[in-house]
């Protein structure tokens, strides 16, 4: 019986201990919370989707006609901090951290179009394709936005600014089909691959690093924490190397950022 009571006791005020912890952690939350709004900082965390694609602009004469489009599942994690400016807190200004992956598959018939095939026995064929291209590109980065940021209203803010990518993975790869290469160049010797005859192609070493660009968008406020974000990101550097002469044409990625996030 006595046992009994002192594991009751014990019980109790292991309870009673952990009341009182969480009551604390609360307060200083709220005191963090409050010191944050008081001085104009503001933290959020996102997740989302990255949509779009990367594309040549505008498309050039040697891509015919785009046969299809998928935009795989590309997914965004990302942290802000915001600092609101003057009394009224309407200008501000956003750093934040995003872990993404950009990617696309396309299906395209092109004429003349700079390639470098691997054929069957490991060797390279380089010069100009006619015929069908599957492109299939997935990109990993650390991206860093920097932006300023326009409160409208206590709902919705708008911003814009550069960004800053850097790539811990890299894809770009395909195949050839239902065509021809001219080795060299156009009037080179004529290699053809038909019926069921495809060429692999890999660029994915070629791929460039660090990319940069622009973007702006707008959040909107649902609930006090609940917040639901679009943002347009537009790279405006080719995401090949310098030196990469291949494709001989710049290709950019251009992706609709959409998800929603948690304000603190």
């Amino acid at each position: 019986m006595m046992m009994r009571r002192a594991l009751h006791i014990i019980y109790i005020g292991i309870a009673l201990w952990l009341c009182l912890t969480k009551a604390y952690a609360q307060q200083e939350r709220n005191k963090a919370v409050a010191w944050s709004a008081e001085y104009g900082w503001e933290y959020t965390v996102k997740a989302g989707l990255n949509v779009g694609g990367t594309s040549p602009l505008p498309l050039p004469r040697e891509i015919r006609s785009i046969d299809s489009y998928n935009p795989m599942l590309c997914i965004l994690l990302e942290g802000d901090i915001k600092k609101w400016l003057g009394a009224e807190r309407r200008w501000g200004v956003m750093l934040g951290l995003r872990l993404e992956n950009k990617g696309m598959q396309t299906k395209a018939t092109v004429k003349n179009y700079g390639m470098e095939i691997i054929g069957n026995g490991g060797e390279k064929l380089r010069g100009n394709w006619t015929g069908g291209v599957q492109t299939k590109v997935e990109i990993s980065y650390f991206t860093v936005p920097l932006t300023a940021l326009y409160r409208l209203n206590q709902r919705i803010i708008f911003s814009a600014g550069p960004y800053f990518s850097v790539a811990t993975s890299r894809g770009f790869s395909g195949y050839v089909y239902e065509g021809y290469l001219r080795e060299i160049n156009p009037t080179g010797t004529k290699v053809e691959f038909t019926g069921d005859n495809q060429a692999s192609y890999d660029f994915s070493k070629d791929v460039r690093r660090f990319q940069w660009g622009l973007q702006a968008g707008a959040e909107w406020r649902a609930f006090l924490h609940l917040i639901v974000f679009a943002d347009l990101a537009w790279g405006l550097n080719d995401i090949f190397q310098a030196g990469f002469d291949t494709i001989t044409f710049g290709m950019y990625p251009i992706y609709l950022n959409v998800g929603f996030g948690y304000a603190f």
